[in-house]
């Protein structure tokens, strides 16, 4: 059974009296039907977090409709918001070097109509997954990558930049890109590129996180799924997950125990993204759910 169109509203404001009661005599004015419903109120910060589903044919207009009316409450509460419509599909970019599992398994999830997006292309510094990628049926674009020259690598990144808003994407996915985005890059699209990290961060940041942890010698492995900003492997964290480990497990061990987290830390991840329910607060994340 398909699901009833719905309107998705999140916003943060300042912490106050009155922000729920207003937002909900809102929606029962114009005969929303709430059909779910998100608070926190973070004492530390003094800011109040919402998320709510409206069926969208409870109301007399559509989402620019919304939009438009709504704008009166945001104002007086100060709020930052945003209204989703979850008859248009999310258009997720993904870029990916060599290593293919978290690729699969999203396209997978795409193919199989679990993850309710679409996926205009793919983008690659290799040419080793266009084949694969191609019999999904999407297009795959190969930017070369220089290693050294830093006018290259700028070029490169511009052609990804391109790419991306040629094809109208809303999220950049690093589903294992082994590159660092550059600063201008981060900046342009804040709180729309999505990384993987084999690591449960903030430990063992940056390259080679399962050599770190063998070194370490850590009994417990993960992986990171957050926004990508300027500083490396520190935007703020949307899903973790770990798996135990002992004395007897080697770097490859860790490895391969490693990939299987990093799967399902993206998936969901992503589709807490896509689902609206991530709020952003400085460098930390409220998840509704």
């Amino acid at each position: 059974m398909k699901a009833s169109r719905r309107y998705t509203l999140t916003l943060s404001c300042p912490d106050r009296v009155g922000i729920v009661a207003a937002v909900s005599g809102f929606f029962a004015s114009h005969g929303g039907w709430i059909v779910e419903a998100s608070y926190h109120a973070d004492t530390n910060t003094g800011r109040f977090f919402m998320r709510q589903e409206i069926l969208a044919d409870s109301l007399p207009f559509d989402v620019i409709g919304l939009r438009s009316h709504f704008a009166a409450v945001a104002t007086e509460f100060a709020m930052d918001w945003q209204v989703s419509d979850s008859a248009r599909k999310k258009r997720l970019v993904i870029l990916v070097s060599k290593q293919d599992h978290c690729l699969n398994d999203l396209l997978h999830r795409w193919r199989s109509g679990e993850l309710e997006v679409d996926i205009p292309c793919v983008i690659s510094n290799h040419e080793d997954l266009r084949s694969f990628v191609e019999w999904h049926g999407i297009p795959f674009h190969y930017v070369a990558m220089p290693n050294l020259e830093e006018s290259g690598k700028a070029a490169a990144f511009a052609k990804i930049a391109s790419l991306f808003d040629q094809c109208q994407g809303d999220t950049l996915v690093l589903a294992r890109f082994m590159q660092i985005l550059p600063p201008d890059l981060c900046r342009r699209y804040a709180g729309r590129v999505i990384n993987i990290h084999h690591s449960f961060l903030p430990s063992f940041a940056g390259a080679k996180p399962y050599h770190q942890a063998f070194e370490r010698g850590v009994k417990l492995i993960g992986a990171t799924c957050h926004y990508v900003t300027e500083a490396l492997d520190d935007g703020p964290i949307i899903e973790q997950d770990t798996v135990r480990i002992d004395h007897g497990d080697s770097v490859e061990d860790m490895v391969r125990y490693g990939r299987d987290i990093e799967k399902t830390v993206l998936a969901r991840g992503l589709r807490y993204h896509v689902e609206s329910r991530v709020l952003v607060s400085g460098n930390k994340t409220v998840v509704f759910k």
